[in-house]
């Protein structure tokens, strides 16, 4: 296979993914370093990389493409994904983050942004970078710049600390235990800093660590939260422990899922609520984003606080797209990803963690019954389903219900079914494989079930 098709590959809509060596290495990240440079016309670059064994040469490598193409570069080293989206804010540079966030050991991957973490796509800059980095691999000589770029190590895990704690008081909540799940990821190395004392002053919080050990193997488990089976250790923990909250991270931390006292998952959709809650408190009448498969609690709860709920499209393009068009001081998105306007717009899965924290320990109910508050209905989970046309199913699945008395229909995303109980149906098909992906929401667990298995028995039907 060519270093042309390779790229073709692993360049995907919105970062760069692939295996290493076959397909990611330091050949083709020192082509996309020099592609990089003039595609976003920087005079200097911050990178940094997550604690995958092939992460700190294909930074070396990029930087080195990156450095022959005129750019001076900022090599911030271990780094979490939203700490990078930090050094990129707060230096205003372009930025590049080597993670494959929780793909297994094998896989690497770049997320590339623009100075103050804006995000790059295939649509605002990636498809260049990928065409130009396809010339230098196949022989076309990278331009000439006028010096190479010189490389500087700067250390940055302090002051991105000390950011989010300005973004988030803890110091005066009252104490709690709280087990943190760094799945041999980035959290490892950013939690003892923003949460305990390796770097700031301590906070309120006992910190019981589970897999902090930097390791791109995974030897525990998958750094992914949201699988059940991810959590089980995390569960276990908190219940053993006595603790109030339970906080898991993924791979490069940038998403976080929280569980409560009694070691029960608390939804993403219920953290999206309290969150937009409180930055409401802060910003009032402000705008909040949320994704199509987010609770309708969170719509609800946005509006009882005075603000507007703006609903999107799933991915976290389109949420950050909604963000700088809009303006919208926060978004939530139902994978447990977490957006701020204060942090640049861009996603950070600490952020969110601190404000669950700040609203637990700022009253004395126990997480569950903090919780219950913004948890009004009962979710079916994302199930998927391989299905032969998917287009042809969607079609089928509508047809059945067009001639139902007031169900509302929209085709924001995928299919999506409203009931006048308040129960809905969202169908939409993956990007990626012949998939069809159900969520479905009830007022109840009976009728949630009996929707579910209506809508199912379409789907699956031969």
């Amino acid at each position: 296979m060519s270093e042309m098709s390779r790229l073709s590959r692993i360049v995907k809509a919105y970062d760069v993914r692939g295996t290493v060596p076959d397909q990611l290495n330091e050949a083709v990240a020192e082509a996309l370093g020099a592609a990089f440079v003039p595609t976003v016309e920087a005079e200097r670059v911050v990178v940094g990389h997550d604690m995958r064994e092939s992460s700190p040469a294909l930074v070396s490598a990029f930087a080195a493409g990156a450095r022959r193409a005129g750019a001076d570069v900022i090599d911030i080293g271990l780094a979490s994904t939203d700490m990078l989206y930090y050094a990129s804010g707060a230096l205003g540079l372009p930025g590049a983050m080597f993670t494959a966030s929780h793909n297994p050991a094998q896989y690497n991957g770049i997320k590339f942004c623009r100075a103050g973490a804006k995000p790059i796509g295939q649509d605002t800059g990636l498809a260049e970078i990928r065409d130009r980095a396809q010339e230098i691999l196949d022989g076309s000589p990278a331009p000439a710049a006028e010096r190479e770029g010189t490389l500087e190590k700067r250390d940055l895990l302090a002051d991105y600390a000390a950011h989010l704690r300005t973004l988030v008081d803890l110091a005066g909540i009252r104490p709690l235990t709280v087990v943190v799940d760094a799945g041999n990821g980035m959290g490892g190395h950013t939690v003892p800093a923003v949460l305990g004392d390796a770097k700031l002053d301590p906070l309120p919080l006992r910190i019981v660590p589970l897999y902090f050990e930097l390791d791109g193997s995974f030897p525990n488990h998958e750094a992914n939260p949201l699988e059940p089976a991810n959590i089980v250790d995390l569960q276990n923990a908190v219940r053993e422990h006595g603790a109030d909250i339970g906080i898991a991270f993924d791979g490069d931390a940038d998403r976080c899922f929280v569980v409560d006292e009694r070691g029960e998952a608390v939804s993403p959709s219920a953290v999206t609520a309290l969150v937009a809650e409180r930055e409401l408190a802060k910003h009032p009448g402000s705008m909040i984003i949320h994704n199509l498969i987010t609770s309708r609690a969170v719509p609800a709860i946005v509006r009882e606080h005075g603000g507007t709920p703006v609903r999107t499209r799933v991915g976290h393009s389109f949420i950050k797209e909604e963000m700088a068009r809009t303006g919208a001081v926060f978004g939530g998105e139902h994978s447990a990803h977490y957006y701020f306007r204060d942090f640049w717009g861009a996603d950070t899965g600490m952020l969110a963690a601190m404000h669950v924290l700040a609203a637990l320990g700022g009253q004395e109910r126990p997480l569950s019954d903090l919780a219950s508050a913004y948890e009004r209905f009962v979710a079916s989970g994302e199930i998927n389903s391989t299905v032969a046309d998917q287009h042809a199913k969607l079609a089928e699945v509508e047809a059945a219900y067009a001639a139902e008395l007031e169900v509302g229909i929209d085709h924001l995303d995928g299919l999506t079914l409203d009931f006048p109980d308040g129960s809905w149906a969202n169908l939409r098909p993956s990007n990626t494989e012949p998939l069809l992906r159900l969520n479905v929401e009830a007022e109840s667990p009976e009728r949630m079930a009996a929707l579910r298995d209506e809508v199912l028995a379409i789907v699956r039907k031969a």
